[in-house]
């Protein structure tokens, strides 16, 4: 074989950079550079983080949600310089968008959060499809590697734009700071336009770091900027004149009013067009607030474990005038055999949701608000007389329902505590004026029977997803969105065990959340359902806590234990009395049920009332 060169020397060293030489190879060697160092001067310009914090403010954001990371320090280093500021570090991404989910709830506003790169910006999606589904207005920042490393899986990199595509109503990937302005007005018009819901904005690292002399656009030159987004508010002439003639033939109407309501802050509306035509009105999980509970036409929650008297109401009506709700799967059970007398009038403010689950005969599309006061005075005033008859069997349906074995069950097993008790008494002592923030499974059932609601958006629940751990960091936002409210988390330990790290946040900063634990040792609604429907095969339903006294004690906070009825009320006043943060540990019933309780697959008239091991 023969060699060439000297074989002494050794052989030239090549480069492993691809493409060495060229200008992609640069931008992405520089890229790498500067995801370790902050290429910004230390002279202060206007860069693209300002240019974030300025689009904030802009909209009226006071407080946000985050976890810092590598790519959106940038954004931290800047956020001293804007002391209207105020950020929350809560102690998981999770925790920062079902905070900006219960800010947004109770307030009306746009709820913001934000995350770094990769897991920080995955952590942040569970609360943007809780969103999604209830239809709550949130915005989500994420940070991401610098615009030349995308798709080279750089460290901490996910196509988090595609991940939240199918969960958002719209999202952005930013690579350039010029593009900012533009985008945080569009993001925020989208997310509470129309349908709310959650958008995404994610922001390159250089996006964050570039200087940017952009300006801030208006409202008009953000709508103007978005001509494919133009929500249908007003409901169409020819179709409220449909729903009037309905409603006059009607003898036996209900209203279902749905969160929709409460988006519309047409809970005034409600009342009125209720009391005119004089039609009781039911309520969705999400609907619970729309109208004063002690109002002679409030009639309940609907649903599969609503109030039987309101199912069997709906089952014998005539008409059903639903409005902003979309006949959830819960809401109807099977769907051919959900109110088989009834036509049904269904307004939304999303075309999408009017024939999706449930045929009707006028669709109305429009926001609840404008539709019922366009449709009020088309409607004919009913004397109360009119319909007695009906009044006074629904008046007995109802007596009957909450008459009920299942109703008031804390006598059911002398000494020890039912749920409903508590969720009653903390009702109660607050005179039915705080926000109450739900988890998920039997509290939440629990909560929107027995709590005694007075107020538009004092219920916050994640009706939709159904997301565990949903409470304590949802009531985090809620407290700081209604400061003039006491807020009440009420959760169960299954809930409350997913994410109680947000106990420091609330010492950290403050927030005067006072927190329910019912702790039945189990989780309730799977024990529940394992119980009735799985033959008692209680696989994994037996749910192991720790002390939750020493719990929130490590946490610094104040903490007591009620195990008897006698103790409930004094247990709440204590947290009550906190200023700050507070827990109450109630033991209640290991196997206390909820009842009614619609099977899956079987409609509103099927309802399960008590279970002896056999269906009744």
């Amino acid at each position: 074989m023969t060699m060439t060169g000297d074989p002494a020397k050794p052989p030239s060293r090549t480069s492993h950079v691809p493409n060495d030489g060229t200008a992609e190879a640069t931008a992405i060697e520089h890229a790498r550079r500067d995801m370790l160092n902050d290429s910004r001067p230390r002279r202060r310009t206007r860069i693209g983080a300002d240019v974030v914090c300025e689009a904030l403010i802009r909209q009226g954001v006071d407080v946000f949600f985050g976890y810092p990371g590598g790519v959106i320090l940038p954004l931290y280093d800047v956020l001293g310089d804007y002391p209207e500021l105020r950020h929350i570090l809560v102690r998981h991404e999770q925790g920062g968008a079902h905070a900006a989910d219960g800010y947004a709830r109770v307030t009306g506003r746009v709820g913001v959060c934000m995350g770094t790169s990769g897991p920080g910006a995955t952590n942040l999606v569970t609360g943007i499809g809780t969103a999604l589904l209830d239809s709550v207005p949130i915005v989500a920042i994420t940070g991401n590697v610098a615009a030349a490393l995308l798709g080279k899986d750089a460290f901490q990199e996910i196509d988090i734009t595609g991940i939240t595509l199918p969960m958002t109503k719209h999202n952005y990937l930013v690579r350039d700071a010029d593009e900012l302005p533009r985008v945080f007005a569009e993001a925020f018009h989208i997310a509470r336009t129309g349908r709310p819901g959650p958008v995404h904005i994610d922001i390159t690292k250089d996006a964050f770091q570039q200087e940017s002399h952009a300006e801030h656009p208006t409202e008009a030159d953000v709508t103007a900027g978005l001509p494919g987004f133009r929500p249908n508010v007003d409901g169409h002439p020819r179709q409220l004149k449909l729903a009037a003639a309905e409603i006059a033939r009607a003898q036996r109407p209900v209203i279902l009013a749905g969160h929709g309501v409460l988006h519309a802050h047409a809970w005034d509306d409600l009342v009125a067009f209720a009391e005119k035509a004089q039609i009781p009105v039911a309520h969705t999980l999400l609907g619970v607030g729309s109208i004063d509970e002690t109002h002679p036409l409030s009639y309940g929650f609907m649903g599969m474990h609503g109030w039987k008297h309101v199912n069997r109401a709906i089952q014998s009506a005539d008409l059903l005038f639903a409005i902003g709700m979309r006949f959830d799967d819960r809401v109807t059970g099977n769907v051919r055999t959900y109110a088989p007398y009834a036509r049904i009038v269904h307004v939304d403010i999303d075309p999408a949701e009017i024939g999706k689950n449930v045929a009707v005969e006028v669709p109305i599309v429009g926001d609840a608000g404008r539709v019922l006061r366009a449709l009020t005075p088309m409607v004919e005033a009913v004397d109360p007389s009119a319909r007695s008859d009906y009044f006074a069997e629904l008046a007995e349906w109802r007596r009957e329902s909450e008459g009920s074995s299942w109703h008031g069950s804390g006598a059911w097993r002398d000494g020890l505590l039912s749920a409903d008790y508590v969720v009653q008494r903390i009702g109660e002592l607050t005179n039915h004026r705080a926000t109450y923030v739900a988890d998920v499974g039997q509290n939440q059932m629990w909560l929107a029977r027995y709590a005694g609601f007075r107020e538009p958006n004092q219920h916050v629940s994640s009706g939709g997803l159904g997301t565990m751990g949903f409470s304590v960091p949802a009531a985090m936002g809620a407290a700081l969105g209604r400061p003039d409210r006491q807020t009440w988390a009420i959760t169960g330990d299954g809930g409350f065990q997913m994410t109680f790290q947000e106990l420091m946040t609330l010492v950290q900063d403050r927030i005067p959340v006072k927190i329910a634990v019912f702790d039945n040792k189990k989780l309730g609604m799977i024990r529940q359902w394992q119980e009735i429907i799985y033959a008692g095969n209680y696989h994994s339903a037996h749910l192991l806590g720790p002390d939750y006294l020493k719990l929130a004690d490590a946490f610094g906070i104040p903490a007591v234990k009620a195990a008897r009825p006698e103790e409930v009320d004094e247990a709440i006043r204590f947290a009550q009395g906190i200023d700050g943060p507070a827990l109450v540990w109630f033991e209640i019933a290991e196997e206390q049920n909820v009842f009614p309780m619609m099977p899956a697959g079987k409609g509103l008239s099927d309802l399960i009332e008590k279970w002896d091991g056999a269906d009744e």
